[in-house]
């Protein structure tokens, strides 16, 4: 597969999950907490990547790409730390999941779900959006992974 596929591949995949996330919000109207839009960065990332790995030579694409599965991790990284505050394991890093709003800030029209309340996408399947987004973004980052660790080829 070449860098280009693989960057194809990856734009498709990334908005494939951000399809997901605002089909819950507009048209399930599930209101996202503030980390759950912080989980949605990494996929915008991917997007913009794959498509400058679509555009660019072979040795350049491999770098890109490697930058994609870094921010894939990454995206991993905050559906975990999103996954330990709905565990309870920790409180959240981002003050107004806690609760903690500013003096004179106003408040918002339609209040934030606490990040610590887990939202299911499918009624009776025990997967919360930040465990579907870390098994997610694992996979995607795994998917790439071979492609950018496999010795280029050499054409004689």
């Amino acid at each position: 597969m070449t860098h280009r596929r693989v960057g194809l591949v990856a734009v498709f995949a990334a908005l494939a999950a951000l399809g997901v996330a605002y089909f819950a919000q507009d048209v399930l109207h599930m209101v996202p907490c503030p980390l759950c839009l912080w989980e949605r960065w990494p996929y915008r990332v991917a997007v913009l990547l794959g498509l400058l790995a679509v555009v660019v030579r072979p040795a350049t694409g491999r770098v890109v790409l490697a930058l994609l599965v870094v921010t894939m991790l990454t995206g991993a990284g905050i559906a975990f730390l999103h996954m330990g505050v709905e565990w309870h394991w920790w409180k959240s890093p981002l003050p107004e999941c806690n609760g903690f709003f500013a003096a004179d800030a106003p408040l918002p029209a339609t209040p934030a779900p606490p990040c610590d309340s887990p939202t299911y996408l499918i009624p009776r399947v025990p997967i919360s959006f930040a465990q579907g987004d870390f098994i997610y973004a694992l996979a995607f980052a795994f998917a790439v992974l071979p492609y950018v660790t496999r010795k280029p080829r050499r054409f004689k």
